[in-house]
């Protein structure tokens, strides 16, 4: 998994050349706001592990987690 950030131009994703296999599927996270949002490179290296975790089944279901969170 990649993390890539991309600007519209022309109401259309304007991606370096190279970035994305042709007929990839991507999935857009858009911020509410003009300012949008950016990862610190800490932060990125969390969110690069924590989706690696998950890809390798570290992760635990969503309800697994809520019965954690109420004891």
């Amino acid at each position: 998994m990649k993390i890539l950030t991309a600007k519209v131009v022309n109401g259309r994703l304007d991606i370096p050349e190279g970035c994305l296999q042709e007929g990839a599927t991507v999935t857009l996270l858009i911020p509410d706001d003009e300012e949008g949002f950016r990862l610190s490179p800490e932060e990125q290296a969390f969110l690069l592990e924590s989706i690696a975790q998950g890809e390798r089944g570290e992760g635990i279901d969503g309800w697994q987690l809520l019965d954690e969170l109420g004891d």
